[in-house]
């Protein structure tokens, strides 16, 4: 498996029956699909970065759903899991809810509702890591500032005008302006306003 961000529901389940069905329904609402005997073979396909959402057996030979699930809470929280469970499993598939699983479907199933439940989490974890990948934009931008930069674009979040940062930093209004215009082109803003913004989005937030 290469290292992939498309749309993608990978399906790990034991069962070849199910698996073929799985592949089936998806592909036939227009998501691609790639099956999986195991976790291990999922393992050992998977890349830092992969995109897409796994739809998860609860129950396998081998490794379980639940051992990949937690696997994949260290290497890629931003996977998005969907546990298939049969009725005695309910309980442990809420667990996993509670600790980052997106959803859990209880076997046998509604398949236009798995459907649209794998087509949600595929457009969260488009969001999140096209998120993740602003906040690391900006985090990089704000590493390009100078000290003084810096100074200034704390003043100006403040609403200082130019003269107040000037008598502040003791330096000229002149200088400020220069330091302001490169922190703005920097930062890949026109107005303080749209600093603001950037600097406040909701993925600049602590979890």
């Amino acid at each position: 498996m290469t290292e992939t961000t498309e749309a993608v529901v990978f399906v790990v389940d034991d069962d070849e029956a199910i698996r073929d069905a799985l592949v089936w329904l998806f592909q036939s609402r227009g998501v691609a699909a790639r099956p999986f005997a195991s976790a291990e073979d999922f393992l050992d396909g998977w890349r830092p970065g992969l995109g897409g959402c796994l739809v998860l057996d609860i129950r396998m030979d081998g490794m379980s759903g639940i051992e990949l699930f937690e696997r994949l809470g260290l290497l890629d929280p931003a996977l998005p899991v969907i546990f298939l469970t049969g009725h005695g499993d309910v309980p442990m598939a809420v667990a996993m809810v509670k600790k980052g699983a997106r959803d859990f479907v209880e076997k046998p199933f509604n398949d236009n509702d798995l459907v649209d439940r794998v087509i949600e989490a595929l457009a969260w974890a488009r969001e999140r890591r096209e998120s993740v990948g602003a906040a690391a934009d900006l985090s990089a931008r704000i590493e390009t500032l100078t000290q003084r930069e810096r100074q200034v674009m704390e003043r100006v979040l403040a609403g200082k005008l130019n003269k107040v940062i000037a008598e502040d930093l003791g330096i000229t209004m002149r200088t400020v302006e220069v330091h302001r215009a490169r922190l703005f082109e920097k930062m890949g803003v026109k107005t303080a306003v749209e600093l603001a913004q950037a600097l406040s989005a909701p993925w600049r937030q602590p979890p």
